[in-house]
């Protein structure tokens, strides 16, 4: 469960906003909180969760594999707290003896924060935006509308450069599926699910679909928490 408090005083209405929201994520999932407690979650990942490493990886590299994933977990946290994150979500145990490449980021939207607009409005006004290669529908999640959005992208990846000591960034084709969800009972307040992963390196097979079906179903599983 994550708190959604953003800093800022609820308004004066009668039904009160939700203070946080809930997932049930699948096995080997974990959420990294971004707003606070960020390094104690990374800690325990290393730690905790990441007793186990990909096959073909020798008992002695285990460590420097750990530490090399502490250090793209870091990265990724930085990123989606640049982006207005407030919870990270990815596998940290590997599956079938690999590692899935995947995460979605829960953020907070700037949508009609100085104009509140009515929300049925603001998702036909998105649905009818052009995606490139993709498709954005009406959907319903917690019993409310939202938009979900599907198209392919490209993700900027640090690579060692096989000629030379340093670090190149490499463009990665990418699935991404996005929710855009309002809050309930407190106008101009929007939240996203944002989803992404390159599959196994072609993001309209088989394999990417059953990991946007995954993410999907996770979603499925959001409501929002009025405690």
């Amino acid at each position: 469960m994550s708190t959604f408090d953003m800093g800022q005083q609820p308004p004066p209405i009668e039904a009160a906003p939700p203070r946080s929201y809930e997932l049930i994520l699948p096995p080997g999932w974990v959420r990294i909180p971004l707003r606070k407690g960020t390094k104690e979650a990374l800690e325990k990942i290393l730690f905790s969760h990441m007793g186990q490493v990909p096959e073909g990886i020798p008992r002695d590299d285990a460590m420097r594999f750990r530490l090399d994933m502490r250090r793209q977990l870091e990265r990724q946290a930085r990123a989606a707290k640049r982006n207005g994150g407030l919870d990270l979500y990815l596998p940290v145990l590997p599956r079938g003896g690999i590692f899935l490449m995947a995460s979605f980021i829960v953020a907070e939207l700037p949508i009609g924060q100085v104009h509140a607009a009515p929300p049925q409005a603001v998702i036909t006004q998105l649905a009818n935006e052009d995606v490139p290669g993709g498709t954005a529908t009406k959907v319903d999640v917690a019993g409310a509308p939202a938009l979900r959005r599907d198209y392919g992208s490209t993700l900027e990846e640090e690579k060692p450069s096989p000629s030379a000591k340093t670090v190149q960034q490499v463009a990665l084709p990418t699935r991404r599926v996005d929710y855009v969800i309002p809050v309930p009972d407190d106008p101009g307040r929007w939240i996203s699910i944002n989803f992404s992963t390159p599959g196994d390196g072609d993001i309209d097979s088989e394999f990417t679909d059953v990991l946007v079906e995954l993410f999907d179903a996770v979603v499925a599983t959001f409501k929002w928490s009025y405690e």
